[in-house]
């Protein structure tokens, strides 16, 4: 008998953001292949009786090639078995779900796909940077920065009055920021990186933008990380504290200069 694959988004990693749906896929799977972002830490808890396969990547390393993770996904269900294919975030940002789901289709195997809360939305968020407000932004783009942009790219990008996000970017950050600068967006953009969101260790480093690629490399700003450059950045204070009124209202950090507010969370792991 034919078995089937669930392709399941698993958010920006606390198991408590995974949809209903998504946990009751993990609990019935006989097989996980999951990447390195999403719920990994829970994954035990969240699939007791399943196999569990790592076919994460790395930046810069593919350990298991695209190729051999749709092998895999179809041999475990023409096998029989029930298969979770577990991604961080949503499966169609940035994720290649759609190549598993052509591969799949195509071998004539049962797709199922649930959605994600993807980490360019919630990991800004979880620092009180809103990607939209009435009166602030009212557009946003995500891009993927893990190739750098083309000169048209950033072009237009940096015409555009939006809430700018890069996922993957951090390879990259240089190349996009010089290139926004050179087509014309204001040095005193306001920009933040948040890297390892919703960890214990995450951590925001903001600045203006014509600062942030020097204040990234002081800091030793590293992936994963949620790049934001737009004026939201700057409304991050006050909306900290209205998140959670047990959280004060953030003070300037110090350590951070450049940075003109810092929240200091530590039960939320935001630093």
């Amino acid at each position: 008998m034919m078995g089937a694959v669930s392709l399941i988004g698993g958010g920006p990693g606390p198991a408590d953001l995974l949809t209903v749906r998504a946990a009751r896929r993990l609990a019935q799977a006989d097989v996980v292949c999951f990447d390195r972002l999403g719920p990994t830490e829970e994954l035990r808890e969240l699939s007791p009786h399943a196999e569990l396969i790592d076919v994460g990547k790395l930046p810069g390393y593919h350990r298991v090639p695209q190729e051999a993770i749709n092998a895999l996904l179809i041999d475990h269900a023409r096998a029989g078995r029930q298969v979770a294919r577990l991604k961080g975030g949503d499966p169609f940002v940035f994720g290649r779900g759609g190549e598993e789901v052509n591969a799949l289709t195509a071998a004539g195997i049962s797709v199922e796909i649930i959605p994600g809360i993807s980490s360019a939305i919630s990991v800004p968020q979880s620092v009180g940077i809103p990607v939209t407000h009435r009166g602030i932004s009212h557009t946003f783009t995500v891009m993927s920065g893990h190739v750098p942009a083309s000169e048209d790219q950033l072009r237009h990008l940096a015409g555009l009055d939006t809430t700018l996000v890069v996922l993957m970017g951090m390879g990259t950050l240089g190349h996009t920021i010089a290139g926004l600068l050179r087509h014309g967006l204001s040095p005193d953009t306001p920009a933040a990186i948040i890297e390892r969101g919703f960890r214990a260790s995450q951590r925001t480093t903001r600045a203006p933008l014509r600062d942030l690629v020097l204040e990234a490399h002081r800091r030793g700003c590293a992936s994963p990380a949620v790049i934001v450059v737009g004026e939201v950045v700057h409304a991050m204070p006050q909306w900290v504290a209205a998140m959670d009124p047990q959280l004060p209202v953030p003070e300037p950090d110090l350590d951070c200069q450049m940075t003109q507010h810092a929240t200091h969370a530590s039960a939320r792991g935001i630093v």
